[in-house]
């Protein structure tokens, strides 16, 4: 017999949806909204206006005591004790033989309390082995995930919308900060980081059943402006075309940091943690694969998967893969072999057995004006 699936869990914005006609999935355990209406439309909303989030299914984790940041120099691949308060950090959760548990957003709220957010499906795994590499240090770990709403409002018209609603000096958020302010008269803690490729704002609130009353004063403001909300859709085309990497498909536990083409985010300056070695190993050594774009010349989609092949040879496979509709057209990112000469050859994708041609672009396919 099979084993009965669990039931997904809601969010606070539940409710939010269902009047909104939200599509609703399962996504990590949570019942999230696909999609509104068109994914296009709030797409294309987050690009030329203002799209409303519910990532409410995102981890909270809390390091409090006087050796936070040393708790977290030895247990995450960044710098975090040289964070300086208000700040966030991009940051990787490793294995010891280097690959990528997760990659986390960390806020450094006082000298001694940090927040460190993580995808949803790697929650439990993020709280454990934080709390199982800070033993011997003066800190606290607490996951609070539960007691979390979290709303990201996505746009160039970000900034118009939040301002009335907030205390905050909005021009003073530099983008990776975050701070505590008021948004519609409930305090949060404000931050400016994104996942869209998009200015924009990030709203934690605590306690969570606030949310219903930030997002709907939030849609009101926004009226106006183009604001309209958006889901699962939405967002992955978005850090799609922005070039953001995804847990499990960009970035995987088998797949280091430099892999990706990031290791800048990798810290040996700061001294031993926990997959050093491997690291140091990884950065010297040529990479076995390295991440590329490719934009489609024809309409059939790219989907995470399918083959790479030049001049006919299987080089490398596509890790996300969807329709731009900021481009027009297919694009996606692969992985490929590393020494692989991407200036030469023909370049085409297996769609179902037939060879679509693409071209290599530089990542990411779409960047916001300044």
């Amino acid at each position: 017999m099979s084993e009965p699936t669990s039931t997904p869990r809601l969010t606070a914005l539940h409710k939010t949806h269902e009047e909104a006609g939200a599509t609703l999935v399962d996504f990590a355990g949570w019942l999230m909204p696909l999609r509104y209406g068109s994914e296009t439309a709030e797409h294309t909303a987050v690009r030329e206006a203002a799209g409303l989030f519910d990532l409410s299914h995102m981890g909270e984790i809390r390091l409090t005591g006087p050796q936070a940041d040393q708790a977290l120099d030895n247990a995450l691949a960044g710098h975090l004790s040289k964070l300086k308060v208000g700040r966030a950090r991009y940051t990787m959760l490793t294995t010891e033989d280097g690959g990528v548990l997760d990659d986390l957003i960390v806020y450094r709220l006082g000298e001694e309390e940090f927040l460190v957010v993580a995808n949803a499906v790697n929650v439990p795994v993020v709280a454990s082995a934080l709390a199982e590499r800070a033993v011997g240090f003066d800190v606290e770990v607490v996951d609070e995930s539960a007691d979390y709403s979290l709303i990201a409002l996505q746009g160039p018209k970000a900034v118009e919308i939040l301002a009335p609603l907030t205390d905050a000096n909005l021009d003073e958020i530099r983008y990776f900060a975050g701070y505590s302010h008021e948004v519609a008269g409930v305090p949060v803690l404000l931050a400016r980081t994104g996942y869209t490729g998009e200015d924009g704002f990030e709203i934690f609130i605590k306690p969570s059943d606030k949310a219903p009353e930030i997002w709907a004063a939030l849609m009101a403001s926004g009226a106006e402006h183009g604001l309209v909300p958006a889901g699962l859709s939405a967002r992955d085309t978005l850090r799609l075309e922005a070039g953001m990497p995804l847990y499990g498909q960009e970035l995987t536990a088998e797949l280091t940091p430099f892999d990706a083409g990031l290791g800048r985010v990798v810290k040996f300056e700061k001294g031993d943690f926990v997959g050093r070695a491997a690291l140091e190993e990884a950065s010297r050594t040529a990479r076995a694969r390295r991440l590329v774009g490719f934009v489609a010349r024809g309409r059939r989609p790219l989907r995470k998967g399918q083959d790479v092949l030049r001049d006919g040879t299987v080089v490398g496979t596509i890790t996300s893969g969807a329709p731009s509709p900021t481009l027009g057209r297919p694009i996606a990112m692969a992985y490929v072999d590393g020494d692989l000469d991407t200036t030469t050859g023909t370049f085409t994708v297996d769609v179902r057995g037939r060879g679509e041609e693409v071209d290599v672009v530089e990542l990411p396919f779409y960047q916001r004006k300044s």
